[in-house]
């Protein structure tokens, strides 16, 4: 792909503007990481294509996460495009040195012309008699040929279900629709949730807040956040002496790769980690019952590992108070928990995640038989092939689909092996003449049995806890269980032995002919 660096801000380019066209050969869903990868590669391959964001601009998770501490968990150079090398400031990136990173990427290779921002997409549906998606969005309607959803799985907010929360008088919002015009000094916040944004979030409430509430429902094991500024002279070497930050990048990568045996073969590995994170709850906290509700009582590992040298601090601070019983309901003036206490706040944060195991995108995508994706995953959870195409749902792939998701690594490298997928899906079917592929069902069930047999002896299945990684069924629909080179070998080329494939939509012909607009199936038969 080409080399697209950024040092600065970008403000970007306001995208297409005008009517939309009524048809293009690929229709992108979401302009963050993933979006912009495609849109980055279609480009390189000279393909027709529109992205479509109901945001307005591209970023995705990094556009909307604005509240204070946002940062990313995975270091800067391994938390960028291969092909994008960036001059970063520091080893784990601020929130808006990423937002900028991804303008001057989008604004650097060129494809913003094609990007329509402010667009969301309301349905789409399978046509099978002109092998088509038929898509209706809130700018109008247009068909394509493929369609590809890079909305991902971190896109739309997920709200507790507590009594009378919409009843609260005060301020509220989520942690990801961060209301900047509050004025929070000195005001008696709570935060309900101890996820990977709320222990970037709570130290920098606690710095302003009069009192502060921290509601957890689970510990997280926390581990010290080693980050640091990157001093002149090295950001000098990172930019002039040639390979050094590739060098950088694949130290960190490998670095990273270790970790796996921990997560999916051998958790006890992870034992020395874990006796680090209780040093660093020990560090940081003098009170024993404090120290014992932040101390997780499941293995290392098993749900999302944090990492933060603030938030201990931050909850044994004298305005702080970590609050482990249950809430009971929400009332106009403040939360009761289960033993009867209400405590008065005039603010509410809310970080308690996203829709990660039911994608709010499946509900407008309906496929070859007429069902939503989400309908057809309701029935067993999240499935697709190589986490990329489904069954049922021709022409369609998924950036960031499910079992994509790492505990370890930089999603960055699981959408670029996927767009290289995508785009070599798309050549395939140019080069013979395919108007629609789809995985066999053998192919993808066979596919994700393999994926859930080796599911069964990670941390994430023994460790002993409930994760947001889990469906309504028990299984883990969000995680990769293997390395990430090993999940990059298995998409390096499309394999069509694996899909059903459907011939091109003949012309109209002779009345003994075939029916016009009538899709010619034509199996691939695996040798």
């Amino acid at each position: 792909m080409t080399n697209a660096t950024t040092t600065g801000s970008h403000a970007g380019s306001p995208g297409h503007t005008g009517p939309l066209p009524a048809h293009v050969d690929v229709l992108v869903v979401g302009a963050g990481f993933a979006g912009l990868a495609t849109a980055i590669g279609l480009a390189e391959d000279g393909r027709d294509f529109l992205v479509v964001d109901k945001g307005d601009s591209v970023g995705g998770t990094w556009r909307d996460n604005t509240y204070p501490g946002a940062a990313c968990d995975v270091p800067s150079q391994l938390y960028s495009f291969s092909f994008a090398p960036n001059d970063w400031s520091r080893s784990f990136s601020a929130q808006p040195e990423i937002k900028a990173y991804l303008d001057g990427v989008a604004e650097r290779s060129g494809v913003l012309d094609r990007f329509r921002f402010g667009t969301s997409v309301d349905h789409a549906e399978w046509d099978a008699s002109v092998a088509r998606w038929k898509v209706r969005t809130s700018a109008g309607e247009l068909s394509a040929d493929v369609l590809v959803s890079g909305a991902g799985g971190l896109s739309e907010p997920k709200l507790p279900d507590i009594e009378g929360i919409d009843a609260f008088g005060g301020e509220i919002f989520h942690s990801a629709r961060w209301n900047h015009d509050v004025d929070l000094a000195g005001k008696r916040i709570a935060v309900i949730g101890t996820g990977a944004s709320a222990i970037q979030i709570v130290p920098e409430l606690q710095k302003v807040a009069g009192h502060l509430d921290v509601y957890q429902r689970t510990a997280p094991w926390v581990m010290p956040r080693h980050d640091r500024t990157y001093p002149a002279f090295e950001r000098l070497a990172l930019r002039a002496v040639p390979g050094l930050q590739k060098l950088y990048r694949t130290a960190i990568y490998w670095g990273r790769e270790t970790y796996v045996p921990a997560f999916t073969v051998a958790p006890d590995i992870a034992k020395p980690a874990e006796l680090l994170a209780k040093a660093n709850i020990r560090k940081a906290i003098d009170d024993p019952e404090l120290r014992r509700k932040v101390t997780p009582d499941f293995k290392f590992g098993c749900k999302r590992v944090l990492i933060s040298n603030a938030y201990y601090p931050a909850l044994a601070a004298d305005n702080t108070e970590l609050v482990t019983d249950r809430i009971a309901r929400i009332t106009p003036t403040g939360v009761v928990t289960a033993d009867g206490t209400e405590r008065e706040i005039d603010v509410l944060v809310v970080a308690t995640g996203f829709h990660t195991t039911d994608q709010p995108i499946a509900h407008h995508i309906v496929g070859r038989e007429g069902r939503s994706l989400a309908d057809t995953w309701a029935e067993s959870g999240m499935q697709a092939y190589r986490g990329t195409t489904i069954a049922g749902f021709p022409n369609l792939f998924q950036v960031v689909g499910p079992n994509t998701g790492l505990g370890h690594s930089s999603m960055v490298f699981i959408i670029e092996s996927q767009v290289a997928y995508i785009r070599d899906a798309l050549r395939v079917m140019a080069r013979n003449s395919y108007a629609a592929i789809e995985p066999r069902p053998d192919a993808q069930d066979a596919w994700n049995h393999s994926l859930h047999r080796r599911m069964g002896r990670t941390v994430w299945s023994t460790g002993g806890c409930a994760s947001w990684y889990l469906d309504e069924h028990g299984r883990n629909t969000t995680l990769w269980p293997r390395s990430t080179f090993n999940f990059r070998l298995g998409l390096s080329r499309f394999d069509t032995r694996a899909y059903r494939v459907t011939g091109p939509v003949p012309e109209p012909t002779t009345p003994s002919g075939p029916t016009p607009g009538t899709p010619t199936e034509r199996e691939v038969v695996p040798a």
